[in-house]
């Protein structure tokens, strides 16, 4: 029996095999899950093909985050009740990353807000009819305590995802729902290779990690948020879980 038996789950942002996102799906349903995969516009076929690369071909549903037509069918397009949710959705324009942050203007913030922060709330309470009691929805995230080199105004989207997933576990927690956070360490994904001078932390995390670091290995990450999916971590909500080989205590 795996920890995620008999539990349907929704797994948000699969593009490629190299992302968290993946590495999640695959898991949950090597534990036991029913996935399914959301995408959108021209990224729907992209995500079908990735879709038949998991160990069971998973359903793909159409889900722009940031549309509420979308978000109000949310529940309809499950085709039935879920026990949780995967965010993995992140995204800024160019000018709000490497190092420009001084200079970016406010309509590239709002978008990376929109799309990598307030999607979070979006998502949870569009899915909330469908979320069955003791539901988990756990999100990505690269913590976002300290400010880290170009990084820029994701690191700022991604402070307001970590707050955001604070204040949803409050609010959601009366009806048994739980809101975490898995912070990884830089890895070799699509969103990371997008960022210019991101490098730069991949050599710091391999010469500072007291565990080591692999940039290419996304299986601890995906562990982490099927754990939190589970019922192994029945009252924990509102918490971050670091999966980057210890750097995040280690001093300058």
């Amino acid at each position: 029996m795996g920890i995620l038996d008999g539990k349907r789950i929704l797994v948000t942002g699969v593009l490629t095999e190299a992302s968290i996102a993946f590495a999640a799906a695959r898991l949950a349903q090597e534990q036991g899950a029913e996935v399914i995969l959301s995408s959108f516009g021209r990224q729907m076929k992209i995500t079908s093909v990735i879709s038949e690369r998991l160990p069971q071909p998973a359903q793909v549903i159409e889900l722009d985050a940031t549309d509420e037509d979308d978000l109000a069918a949310l529940p309809e397009r499950l085709g039935g009740n879920i026990d949780g949710i995967v965010h993995a959705i992140a995204f800024a324009p160019k000018d709000a990353l490497g190092g420009v942050f001084l200079d970016t203007p406010f309509e590239s913030v709002s978008n990376a807000m929109h799309v990598s922060a307030f999607s979070l709330k979006s998502i949870a309470v569009a899915a909330k009819p469908a979320l069955n009691p003791g539901a988990g929805i756990v999100a990505l995230t690269f913590d976002a305590t300290v400010a880290w080199p170009v990084y820029d105004w994701m690191g700022v989207a991604k402070a307001a995802l970590e707050s955001t997933a604070r204040y949803l576990a409050k609010y959601l927690g009366e009806d048994d729902i739980r809101v975490n956070l898995v912070s990884a360490g830089p890895l070799k994904t699509t969103a990371a290779t997008s960022i210019p001078g991101f490098e730069g932390l991949e050599n710091m995390w391999a010469d500072r990690a007291p565990l080591g670091w692999d940039q290419k290995n996304t299986e601890p990450a995906g562990k982490a948020i099927v754990s939190l999916l589970s019922d192994w971590f029945p009252a924990t909500t509102g918490e971050m879980v670091h999966v980057d080989g210890g750097l995040h205590m280690t001093g300058a």
